[in-house]
């Protein structure tokens, strides 16, 4: 593990807003938009548009794990 989250800047709707993830997480959300074919701005923008009272950082982690965890493994919807 790399330790600290690492910071990155993410556009939502045109807006931009940073989200703090580690790095093994980062990794696995740009393979599971590469697999889904869509870019990371555009699953987070869905995942933003689904997350309830969760927070943005928090959402993507559950996102990435359950993609993980699914069947179809990274392609799962």
């Amino acid at each position: 593990m790399t330790g600290r989250p690492e910071k990155h800047s993410l556009t939502l709707r045109g807006h931009r807003t940073s989200v703090s993830l580690e790095g093994e997480f980062w990794e696995a959300f740009r393979a599971l938009a590469r697999a889904r074919g869509m870019g990371i701005n555009e699953l987070a923008t869905e995942i933003d548009e689904s997350r309830g009272d969760r927070g943005l950082a928090s959402a993507i982690r559950v996102t990435v794990l359950r993609a993980l965890q699914s069947p179809a493994g990274q392609s799962g919807a």
